[in-house]
């Protein structure tokens, strides 16, 4: 083969360099297992809002004892098992970067203290909203639009507590921003063991022994059942705040972080 033919190939060779230190490696598998567990969430939680619920208000007792047992477990599972995945993966990435920005500002004690604080915003935030909650049939009269404004009023209360503990001259655009959207999937996490699975456990039983042998549903079960919805409908509207900040760590540089 002619030399100048050979030195065309050459340059046609990519010229790749991967990274090789152990942050580096470390970082790209979390962000990878974080993209696949939380597409596996938040689709099915949008699955659960925009095509289950609507489905099954349409099926008569008997199909839903058809239907409930066999779909719900299977479903369920890969739902609350991703969302822990994704909350992990995230919750680690989230630390790299603010033990970053306390070693950037020459205060590494700074790390334990925003880690505190920023955790217990969250877990406040959503002991709040987990009384709204169990309140929305008593005293909010079922009323999803007042809920609804109570959840976003401390949800912006959180975010604003959130991010000023984070706040100093090193702390990055990106810490900041997932301080916002990890707070919120803090908050979705907690509602999908505190409350979706607790209940979705208990109203399978009751359906499939309604299904299978007769036996009346107890009278909580419609509460419980809207309890799950109203949860779950929370969860939603939270997705696509938690979204937002996500995608603006690192493609819309808008708080005062670098």
């Amino acid at each position: 083969m002619p030399i100048p033919l050979l030195h065309e190939l050459a340059l046609l060779q990519p010229n790749l360099s991967f990274p090789t230190d152990a942050s580096a490696i470390e970082q790209i598998i979390l962000r990878w297992v974080h993209f696949i567990a939380g597409i596996t969430w938040i689709g099915l939680l949008y699955f659960f809002n925009l095509v289950n619920v609507p489905f099954l208000k349409e099926l008569d007792g008997t199909s839903k004892g058809k239907v409930i047992p066999n779909l719900m477990p299977k479903a369920l599972w890969w739902f609350r098992w991703s969302a822990v995945v994704t909350w992990l993966a995230g919750f680690r990435y989230f630390m790299i970067y603010l033990k970053t920005d306390a070693e950037n500002a020459h205060e590494p004690a700074l790390f334990g203290k925003w880690m505190g604080m920023w955790f217990g915003v969250w877990v406040l935030a959503f002991v709040v909203i987990y009384g709204l909650l169990m309140m929305a049939q008593s005293v909010l009269k079922n009323n999803g639009y007042v809920l609804g404004i109570l959840v976003a009023i401390v949800t912006a209360g959180a975010a604003w507590a959130a991010l000023s503990v984070l706040s100093h001259p090193e702390v990055s655009n990106r810490t900041l921003c997932i301080g916002v959207g990890g707070g919120i999937g803090t908050m979705m996490l907690l509602n999908v063991w505190g409350l979706i699975w607790r209940i979705q456990k208990k109203l399978i039983v009751w359906t499939k022994a309604n299904a299978e042998q007769g036996t009346p549903m107890p009278p909580e079960a419609a509460k419980m059942q809207r309890l799950a919805f109203l949860t779950s409908r929370v969860n939603f509207y939270f997705s696509f705040p938690m979204l937002f900040f996500m995608a603006a760590a690192s493609h819309y540089a808008f708080l005062a972080g670098k």
